[in-house]
């Protein structure tokens, strides 16, 4: 599959996006401690039918790293920019992890650009069950601790990020050395750390944004597909992204991924490349 890298100057940030493939385009935000490299693995399915464009979040990647603006509020309006940019007019949309949540918020500000929406084993901060598990998830308090995770973790990304991704996944070995030293390259360079944990720091900004969206009765009508791995470190979590989106989308399918962890585009590529083009196909 040939890829293209792009460098978009928006008004606050400069992205870089990478696009493959041709036909109706279908954008896709990675999560965290990851980069637009999570889709390497079903990018090729897709590009044979649609045009790819798959954009460093933000502060992640080789995107630049705005000082602040991690509430999902903010970065949605930093990727509508870059959709007028690009000329995308309508689109599928993706999003994993973090990119979730701000792809939420995009389909929230730009419904009528939205063909369908897809979410990848995240909730929705304040919409449903609690993102953070009530505390469970021991990484978003220490990572919204001002300040402290960064003095821990600097020169050992490698270390941490990979308790990660051996810890959230159910298929080990997913993720490859290879793509590790990819990631740990992208966390390793000046404010990414800063940048990671920002998205964490703007959890309580979040839960009000999007309760005040819940709260004024605002819908969703996009046809929208939530999907969990369903052998996650908590069992049950694969059906949370679906008990989230019910609660504020009319036309929402979807549940858990079989034998699949946190990182579900890498543990399962195929069966998830080919609920998407089925999803992509029926709307």
């Amino acid at each position: 599959m040939d890829v293209e890298h792009h460098r978009v100057g928006l008004s606050r940030t400069e992205l870089h996006v990478v696009t493959a493939g041709a036909g109706d385009p279908v954008m896709l935000f990675h999560g965290w401690p990851q980069s637009w490299h999570e889709w390497r693995k079903i990018a090729p399915r897709l590009a044979a039918r649609y045009r790819l464009v798959m954009p460093d979040l933000p502060g992640l990647g080789d995107s630049s790293r705005p000082v602040g603006g991690y509430d999902k509020r903010t970065l949605a309006g930093d990727l509508l920019e870059l959709c007028d940019r690009l000329g995308l007019a309508s689109f599928h949309l993706v999003g994993h992890d973090w990119g979730g949540p701000t792809a939420f918020a995009l389909a929230c500000r730009a419904p009528e650009r939205i063909r369908t929406l897809t979410i990848l084993d995240v909730t929705i901060p304040g919409i449903g069950p609690d993102i953070s598990q009530g505390g469970r998830r021991w990484h978003h308090a220490f990572h919204m601790t001002p300040e402290l995770p960064e003095a821990l973790v600097q020169g050992r990304e490698r270390v941490y990020l990979s308790w990660f991704y051996d810890a959230f996944s159910w298929r080990k070995g997913a993720i490859e050395p290879a793509d590790i030293d990819e990631y740990v390259r992208c966390y390793s360079q000046p404010g990414a750390l800063t940048s990671g944990f920002e998205y964490y720091r703007n959890i309580p900004q979040d839960r009000i944004d999007n309760k005040a969206i819940l709260d004024s009765g605002f819908r969703l009508r996009m046809p929208v597909l939530a999907l969990g791995g369903a052998r996650e470190e908590s069992r049950g979590r694969g059906e949370e992204p679906l008990e989230s989106l019910r609660l504020i989308a009319d036309h929402v399918q979807g549940g858990a991924i079989p034998d699949s962890g946190h990182f579900v585009a890498e543990e399962q590529p195929d069966l998830l490349a080919t609920r998407l083009l089925d999803f992509f196909a029926a709307h």
